[in-house]
């Protein structure tokens, strides 16, 4: 059975179609008993409004662009887009989601993608700290509004949610430490500058307890290409064991290194806990169950993709105007201690 439409509803009730489209949009020049009698009738009988028709009317299109680097590969970014799945559904608007695939150009691409389909609003997670950051000064200034996630673009102004990696980088370097792994290997994308709040906090533990900071601890690996990364992490440990430094942990900064870091130590025939600690930013469902099972720093993915949408449709209502104030919202992380860096469980065997 097909839908029916106003002039369904205005013929059944005797009504104008105009009166029936106000009350359906609750207008304060229909009186309440028309609007109850209006509204039973659209609901008893499936009515459906056409979105479209409205979004020419209104000028919105009622759909909102999610830029992310490739969640695929990523549990993180897949459960931040559940949270905004979950935030649509309330708010009643269209997501389109596009990745960039951690490449610059890419980004760009997307972005022009997103404009030209007349999305109302845009939520992205950037490659980097200060990709394509003129343009997206200019789509805020000239399109549309954008709130960015996880990763931080400090030219834009604009709302911005995450977590707070500082902390977080640092109390998962403070736990390696207090069991004795200071030759700590740190694995980031090579995207990200000295300023990521990640690398800062992992030197700032460092410091704290006098140890010094060593660059050639300091590895900075394609996020664009798995085998490429594979290559240099491997690559990396087998030099530095050459060199009769090899680490006695790894940091993995990212949901990806984390997880393909055991599995490159495990080719290695490199013992993790014994040999190696590992711990890092992961939200892998399944890290209890690998083997060993891992040690991460976990984040609020599903908050922070249901905060960003809400804050984003908040933008989008000012109707271009900017807000009083724009947020920088940091939710906690929590740390998850596993096998992979429980050295009292491998005394015991």
């Amino acid at each position: 059975m097909s839908n029916i439409t106003i002039k369904d509803i205005a013929k059944a009730l005797n009504l104008s179609v105009s009166t029936i489209s106000k009350a359906l949009n609750n207008s304060y020049e229909i009186g309440d008993e028309t609007k109850q009698r209006v509204n039973d009738y659209a609901k008893a009988n499936n009515y459906k409004p056409n979105r479209l028709a409205k979004s020419l009317k209104i000028g919105h299109t009622n759909s909102i662009g999610v830029l992310v680097c490739s969640y695929f590969s990523s549990t993180f970014l897949a459960q931040i887009l559940d949270g905004i799945q979950k935030a649509s559904l309330e708010t009643g608007h269209d997501i389109i989601i596009m990745q960039s695939f951690e490449n610059v150009d890419n980004e760009k691409a997307c972005l022009d993608a997103l404009i030209s389909k007349g999305v109302d609003g845009i939520l992205m997670a950037p490659v980097s700290e200060t990709s394509n950051s003129e343009y997206l000064n200019y789509i805020t200034q000239n399109h549309c509004p954008i709130v960015l996630f996880d990763r931080f673009n400090p030219a834009i102004e604009t709302t911005k949610i995450g977590v707070n990696e500082y902390k977080g980088a640092f109390e998962a370097t403070q736990h390696l430490i207090n069991i004795n792994r200071k030759r700590i290997l740190f694995i980031t994308g090579d995207k990200f500058g000295e300023n990521n709040q990640r690398i800062l906090g992992f030197k700032k533990a460092l410091k704290n307890l006098d140890i010094p900071f060593n660059q050639r601890y300091m590895v900075y690996c394609s996020l664009e290409d798995t085998e490429a990364m594979d290559a240099k992490i491997c690559q990396s440990i087998q030099q530095l064991t050459e060199a009769n430094i090899r680490p006695n942990a790894i940091f993995g900064a990212t949901d990806v290194i984390t997880t393909r870091t055991l599995g490159i130590l495990a080719n290695l025939k490199i013992k993790v806990p014994e040999d190696i600690a590992v711990i890092g930013f992961a939200n892998t469902d399944i890290a209890f169950s690998l083997n060993p099972s891992l040690s991460t720093i976990r984040q609020p993915a599903r908050d922070i993709g249901y905060l960003a949408l809400n804050k984003l449709v908040e933008l989008i209502d000012l109707h271009g105007k900017k807000p009083a104030q724009y947020e920088t919202i940091l939710l906690e992380t929590t740390i998850q201690l596993r096998n992979s860096t429980n050295l009292e469980t491998v005394q015991q065997a």
